[in-house]
């Protein structure tokens, strides 16, 4: 395989459809990541004209960067500092749009929409990831499979990159079918009645809320899920595995490991990592261990846990935030997407299991012969700042989610709630949760009771700053129940916000 950053399209495409996944990972851990970060950054500043003048206004000599060290030291880009500071085509290789085919738009959730183009190449990377879930977990390359894409189709990054990474897959030899119904659950619910009785398994891709709502509606409807052998891959939102085990059971999924996959992804450089069978079990273990989760990671709430190809998507941790670099049309060398998060290398996160107790896969859930893929681990907590403080704890949005997701409870409520602090006339603070009820479901005073006691529960099992720090009488949170798409806290049409600051 060419050692250059950009092999000519016909070139890559070719070897990607005709070499084996295994062939191409193993490709991959012979390469040096440091290195080709290293390498990245010498080919931005001789063909990006944005990125020398971005230098040159940090006071970064290029010729002085010569070792992995120096790369270390680079300044980091950011949306403000880069992409709106310097023209697309100027941000672009060889300074000009003419090598990109095909773009995408951010979602604009912190300000402008960004656009992002790219080329065909740049999407192989993407595929591989894709295809690691479709080969490792769903086995799709030994049964018929009908791929059903639910997210928003256009410009927007999740539906259009996602069908065009699975009809990489069909044409390198899976025998996968791609429908592209989009987020309209009428035509998902017909592609499914028509076809998915002709295959052998049916995979849903969309955002984890919408997807649980296509199931869910769909049931009602009269779709008989387990019958279609569904799989589901996500990407998106962090989700607890309370969660994935309540979707999986109304799935008839008898495999959490290997039924579902949840993708890292961001509109500025694709999928960034993506869940595994192992990446799964671990997490399920540590829900069941909070006590270890929050000595690893640090916080009392559990990050997405995926894998990562380091000759693909280069992570750093700057100031307990993620940084990649990674070729693209736009290549992107340490850019700050500040997510809250960090890495772990496979060993790492090995021993850190064994010195918990943890001596084989089987304890994790999975078969005692599971070969296991030995790639990094990159962990995310989402952004940093959507919090709430009370009595000095920080309480954070994925502790709420737990509680409501419990079997009961979810057959009240979306899901989708607002927390914040108040106080009562007298001063005293308490914690306030306004919580979206189904479309079908009448607000119904007894269900508040039931859904403050949950969340408690959660909290108190979940984040030992709530447990300490919350005088006992103050720690039952008051609770409002709001109809559908209530215009106060759920209005339709609008990015939701889970945390609400006074």
């Amino acid at each position: 395989m060419s050692n250059s950053l950009m092999p000519p399209s016909t070139d890559a495409y070719n070897h990607f459809i005709s070499t084996p996944l295994d062939a191409l990972l193993t490709e991959h851990q012979a390469v040096n990541p440091e290195d080709k970060a290293l390498a990245l950054f010498r080919r931005c500043v001789a063909e990006v004209p944005a990125y020398r003048q971005f230098l040159e206004s940090q006071k970064v000599n290029p010729a002085e960067v010569n070792s992995y060290q120096d790369f270390q030291k680079l300044p980091l880009m950011t949306k403000a500092n880069y992409m709106q500071a310097y023209p697309l085509p100027e941000r672009c290789l060889g300074g000009s749009l003419r090598g990109a085919d095909r773009v995408a738009v951010s979602s604009g959730s912190t300000g402008q929409p960004t656009f992002w183009p790219r080329s065909a190449d740049y999407e192989l990377a993407v595929a591989q990831r894709f295809e690691q879930i479709f080969h490792d977990s769903f086995h799709a390359h030994e049964c018929s499979t009908l791929a059903v894409v639910c997210f928003a189709l256009g410009n927007w990054v999740g539906g259009l990159y996602t069908t065009s990474c699975c009809w990489h897959l069909a044409r390198k030899g899976y025998p996968l079918m791609v429908a592209t119904p989009g987020n309209n659950k009428a035509e998902i619910f017909r592609v499914v009645r028509e076809l998915a009785p002709h295959f052998e398994q049916t995979v849903l891709l969309g955002y984890p809320p919408f997807v649980k709502d296509v199931i869910d509606a769909g049931a009602a409807e009269g779709i008989h899920w387990p019958s279609f052998n569904p799989r589901l891959v996500f990407a998106g939102e962090v989700f607890s595995e309370e969660w994935r085990s309540l979707v999986g059971q109304r799935i008839g999924s008898g495999a959490p490991c290997f039924d579902s996959a949840s993708l890292y992804g961001t509109a500025d450089g694709g999928v960034l990592g993506n869940e595994t069978p192992l990446s799964i079990a671990i997490r399920r273990w540590l829900a069941g261990h909070p006590d270890a989760a929050r000595t690893l990671f640090g916080e009392s709430r559990l990050p997405t846990l995926v894998q990562y190809d380091p000759a693909r998507r280069f992570f750093e941790v700057h100031e307990g935030t993620l940084v990649f670099s990674a070729e693209n049309s736009v290549p992107l060398v340490r850019y700050h997407i500040a997510d809250k998060g960090g890495i772990l290398d496979f060993d790492e996160l090995w021993g850190f299991l064994q010195a918990q107790g943890v001596r084989s896969f089987n304890e994790l859930g999975l078969d005692e012969d599971f070969q296991p893929r030995h790639l990094p681990f990159v962990y995310v907590f989402g952004r940093a700042d959507f919090t709430v403080s009370y009595y000095g704890a920080n309480i954070y949005p994925e502790n709420v989610t737990v509680g409501l997701e419990q079997p009961e409870i979810m057959n009240w409520v979306t899901g989708k709630f607002v927390l914040e602090t108040a106080e009562t006339e007298a001063g005293d603070s308490y914690l306030h949760i306004a919580v979206e009820l189904l479309p079908d479901v009448e607000p119904d005073e007894t269900m508040v009771p039931v859904i403050a006691e949950s969340i408690r529960a959660q909290l108190l099992r979940l984040n030992s700053e709530f447990a300490h720090y919350t005088p006992q009488e103050r720690q039952l949170p008051q609770i409002t129940l709001h109809t559908f798409a209530s215009p106060d806290y759920f209005p339709a049409g609008v990015k939701h916000r889970y945390t609400r600051r006074q």
